[in-house]
């Protein structure tokens, strides 16, 4: 079971940016994707984006062009750039590793934007 740890959460102002991370304990063997889901406080768990490991991204339509996935294998690392914070984007931010044969969550961390 691939292993997860989240950090980079915190309290920031609308408008302002925050970048999170995912390290993961290896890599899925064959093709597998790494994600970021969140979850609102009396909503459901969305997903916000996600890589392959061919690195094709995909963004859910409330965040394409504010946030940035990306990764860096040799750890294996995953990142969530997040610009342009608005309130709504408050949430635990998870992180999510599907592979043929493993589907694994972190823990998450928590992100609060607000003046």
């Amino acid at each position: 079971q691939v292993q997860l740890v989240e950090s980079g959460g915190g309290l920031v102002e609308p408008g302002g940016s925050l970048t999170l991370s995912c390290q993961a304990s290896e890599s899925p063997s064959g093709f597998y994707v790494l994600a970021w889901y969140r979850q609102a406080p009396g909503k459901q768990r969305e997903h916000v984006a996600d890589i392959s490991n061919f690195g094709i991204t995909k963004y859910n339509p409330s965040v394409e062009g504010r946030f940035t996935i990306s990764r860096e294998n040799a750890r294996p690392t995953i990142f969530l750039q997040m610009d342009s914070l608005k309130p709504e984007d408050t949430a635990v931010y998870y992180c999510r590793s599907i592979g043929a044969t493993d589907d694994s969550w972190g823990q998450g961390t928590q992100v609060t934007v607000s003046s």
